[in-house]
């Protein structure tokens, strides 16, 4: 486990409930989702510790950590409208 970044980029988005949802590019399935930000915080946190645990004794998924892993620039965000 100590070989896995200890920082992360999260991507925070809210979803049609209203639900705020959290997820981390370079941890393959690692995202969460909760109510508030604080709670998405602690959220994600829990997440991000349970993946790198899994990393920690899964070498399939340690090795996708590694594909998937790179420095995330964020771009920016557009609105797209499509005329249907």
């Amino acid at each position: 486990m100590d070989t896995f970044p200890r920082q992360f980029k999260v991507i925070i988005e809210r979803d049609e409930d209203g639900l705020f949802v959290a997820s981390v590019p370079a941890l393959p399935g690692c995202m969460t989702q909760a109510e508030t930000l604080q709670e998405l915080d602690e959220n994600i946190k829990d997440a991000i510790t349970l993946c790198l645990e899994v990393a920690a004794e899964n070498e399939n998924y340690a090795s996708r950590i590694q594909q998937f892993a790179y420095e995330p620039v964020f771009v920016g965000m557009e609105m797209v409208s499509v005329d249907r």
